[in-house]
C-alpha cells in the first residue's frame, strides 16, 4: 500500500467529513466528486454515491452485501482491522496492488477511513478517486473554484461603496480570468423597477475598468469610467441582460465581434488587442438584474472561455451584485434621510451689525450626513446677540430631528431675553421631559458690544477660545453644568470682556478631540494654534480648521467666529 496524490486527496476529503458522524449530509455526498461508499460495523455496504459506482464499475446490488461478496481492493480482515486499530485509517490502496474488476482496470486509489459516532465505531468510509484524466480534472477544477469563491469572499463588497465593489470584482478577475474586465451598472431608478432585462439595453453607468499590463499600454487612459454607456441589444451585455445568464463567445468572426462589441469605443478596443474570447454575465442581485460584468481574453484560440469560466465568472457577479445593491439601498436610505435633515435644518439668524460672524459646519463622512452639531444666532434687544454652539448625541435622522427640536425652543426662550444660564435651565427642563430626546453639550455666548462685555454660560460643552493680539490664546474658564436633558440644571454664567480687536471660537468637540487622547492634550492643542485676530474671519476660521481639523474625523465639526465690528451702524 502507498499513499499517491490522488490517494492523498480522497484521505484530505475523508479528513473533512470523518468528524460529521451521523450528520453527514446525503445531499452532500451524493453529489461529491470523490466516489464514497460506506460498510457499517459488519463490513457491509451500506452506501454508495454515483462517483463510487461510476469509477468502480460496481451497481447498487452490493448494498447489503459483505465486502468479501463484492470485487473490491479491501477484504473483510482489511475492514476488520481498520475498525479495530485507528493506525490504519490513512492506508491508500492503489488499485495495482490489490483492486481487481473496474478498480484494477482504472488503477483507482482507494482510502479507507474508521467512522465512528458519539465515540462509538460504527463502520468504514471508502473513497475512491480514479487515475483517468477526466476525473481528477473535475476535481481539480472544483478545487479550483472553490478556492476563487472563497478569495472572492475575501475581496469582493468589503465596503458599502458601489464603485470601489465594482473595482474590486473587475481586479479581482484579472489576470486569472480575464486580459480585460468592465463592469457596468444601472442607475439605481432603472434597476429599482426592474427594467433591466427589456428588449433594448437601458443607459448604464461604467463604474469599473480592469486590465493586464500589457492591454493597458496598447490602449492607454481611453475608457473613462463614470461615464454613461448604452449596449446595441445584440450585444454580449444586451444578450446577457435579456437571458439573465453568461453569454460566451469563442473565436468570434469580425462580424460577430461588431455585434458583441457593447459600442464603438468598446468595439474599436476589441480590434486594437485582437480579443478572440468575450463573456458577458448578467449581475443579479434580489431577482432584479442592476449590471453586467465583460471580461475579454487575447489570443485565446486555446483558452477560450469554459463552462467552467462561465459558472465562476456568474458566482463572482451575484457575490458582487449583492454587496452592489446593499451599497445601493444604504445610498439610496443616506440621500433621504439627507433631504429630510436639510427640511428641518433653518439658517441660523443674523446678528446685529455691531457683530461679525463667520462659522462653519463639516459634516461627517463623504455623503455629507448631517449630525448632532449645529450652531445659532439669535438677535436680542440693545443691540446684544446670542450665539450658541451645540452638539446634540448621535448622527442622522434621529439627531437631525432632536437638533430641530433644540433649536426650536432656544429660539422661544432667546424671545424672553432671559440670561444665558437661566435659558439652559429652561431647556434642560423641557428635554427631560421628553423621553424620546437625546441629551446635548451647549454653550451659549451674548454678545454686548455697548458694553464690551461677552455672558457666558455652558452645559456640558468645551471652553470657548478668545484670540487677541500679542497675547497667547485664552481658554476662557465657563461655569460647567451637566449636559442638557439631566433635569439636574444648576448652570452658571460669567462676564469676560468684548473688545474691538478680540475674536472668540465656539466649536464642536470634533475639532479638537482625537481618540484615545486625553482632553486637556487636545485643548492644549487649541490654545497654541497661532491664530492672527486680525482679517477677514472666513480666512482665519480656515486657519483654524487647517491647523487641528484631523484628516479622518471621527465626529462632525461645527465652529463659531465673533468679533465686535467697530464699523456698527
Amino acid at each position: 500500500m502507498n499513499v499517491g496524490k490522488t490517494g492523498s486527496e480522497a484521505a484530505d476529503f475523508i479528513s473533512a467529513l470523518a468528524p460529521m458522524g451521523d450528520a453527514l449530509p446525503s445531499n452532500l455526498i451524493d453529489d461529491a466528486p470523490v466516489g464514497l461508499g460506506l460498510l457499517d460495523a459488519e463490513s457491509r455496504w451500506v452506501y454508495a454515491n454515483a462517483a463510487f459506482l461510476r469509477a468502480t464499475g460496481l451497481d447498487r446490488a452490493i448494498l447489503g452485501a459483505p465486502v468479501d461478496a463484492t470485487p473490491f481492493a479491501a477484504d473483510a480482515d482489511t475492514i476488520r482491522r481498520i475498525l479495530e486499530d485507528d493506525c490504519l485509517r490513512d492506508e491508500v490502496v492503489e488499485g495495482s496492488a490489490g483492486v481487481v474488476g473496474a478498480a484494477a482496470a482504472t488503477g483507482l486509489h482507494v482510502c479507507y477511513r474508521r467512522q465512528e459516532s458519539d465515540g462509538r465505531v460504527v463502520g468504514v468510509i471508502a473513497a475512491v478517486a480514479g487515475s483517468a484524466p477526466e476525473q481528477m480534472q473535475e476535481l481539480d477544477r472544483a478545487r479550483r473554484r472553490l478556492a476563487a469563491q472563497v478569495a472572492a469572499a475575501e475581496r469582493i463588497g468589503t465596503t458599502l461603496d458601489i464603485d470601489v465593489t465594482c473595482d474590486e470584482l473587475a481586479e479581482f478577475t484579472v489576470p486569472a480570468m480575464s486580459d480585460l474586465t468592465l463592469v457596468e451598472v444601472l442607475p439605481y431608478e432603472i434597476a429599482e423597477r426592474g427594467d433591466g432585462a427589456g428588449a433594448a439595453p437601458p443607459r448604464m453607468h461604467r463604474a469599473a475598468f480592469a486590465c493586464t499590463p500589457a492591454v493597458r499600454r496598447l490602449l492607454g487612459s481611453s475608457h473613462a469610467l463614470g461615464e454613461p454607456t448604452r449596449s446595441a441589444a445584440e450585444s454580449a451585455v444586451g444578450r446577457s441582460l435579456r437571458a439573465g445568464g453568461p453569454v460566451v463567445a469563442n473565436l468570434p468572426s469580425e462580424q460577430e465581434l461588431e455585434l458583441l462589441a457593447g459600442n464603438a469605443e468598446d468595439l474599436a478596443a476589441f480590434r486594437l488587442l485582437g480579443v478572440d474570447s468575450i463573456l458577458a454575465v448578467p449581475l443579479v442581485a434580489r431577482g432584479r438584474v442592476i449590471g453586467a460584468l465583460t471580461m475579454a481574453r487575447v489570443g485565446a484560440e486555446h483558452r477560450g472561455f469554459t463552462e467552467d469560466d462561465m459558472i465562476l465568472a456568474q458566482d463572482l457577479a451575484d457575490r458582487a451584485a449583492v454587496s452592489v445593491e446593499s451599497a445601493r439601498q444604504y445610498a439610496e436610505s443616506q440621500r433621504i434621510t439627507l433631504e429630510l435633515q436639510r427640511a428641518l435644518l433653518v439658517e441660523p439668524g443674523p446678528p446685529h451689525s455691531n457683530l461679525e460672524i463667520a462659522a462653519r459646519h463639516l459634516p461627517l463622512g463623504r455623503r455629507n450626513l448631517v449630525g448632532g452639531d449645529w450652531y445659532e444666532i439669535i438677535r436680542l434687544p440693545f443691540g446684544r446677540t446670542l450665539l450658541v454652539m451645540a452638539d446634540v448625541m448621535g448622527h442622522g435622522m434621529e439627531a437631525a430631528v432632536d437638533m430641530s427640536h433644540y433649536r426650536s425652543i432656544i429660539r422661544e426662550l432667546g424671545s424672553m431675553d432671559l440670561p444665558p444660564h437661566g435659558i439652559l435651565a429652561h431647556l434642560d427642563t423641557v428635554i427631560a421631559a421628553s423621553e424620546s430626546a437625546r441629551p446635548a453639550t451647549c454653550l451659549l455666548a451674548v454678545a454686548d458690544p455697548s458694553r464690551r462685555r461677552w455672558t457666558l454660560a455652558s452645559a456640558g460643552h468645551l471652553p470657548p477660545a478668545l484670540f487677541v493680539a500679542g497675547r497667547p490664546t485664552e481658554l476662557i474658564p465657563t461655569p460647567i453644568g451637566p449636559p442638557l436633558g439631566t433635569g439636574v440644571g444648576g448652570y452658571e454664567h460669567v462676564t469676560v470682556d468684548l473688545l474691538p480687536d478680540q475674536i472668540l471660537l465656539l466649536y464642536t468637540d470634533g475639532l479638537v478631540e482625537r481618540r484615545g487622547e486625553d482632553i486637556d492634550i487636545s485643548l492644549a492643542r487649541l490654545a497654541a494654534v497661532d491664530f492672527p485676530p486680525t482679517g477677514e474671519l472666513e480666512q482665519l476660521l480656515q486657519v483654524v480648521l487647517s491647523a487641528l481639523a484631523s484628516s479622518t474625523p471621527d465626529d462632525d465639526i461645527a465652529v463659531l467666529a465673533a468679533r465686535a465690528n467697530p464699523r456698527q451702524d
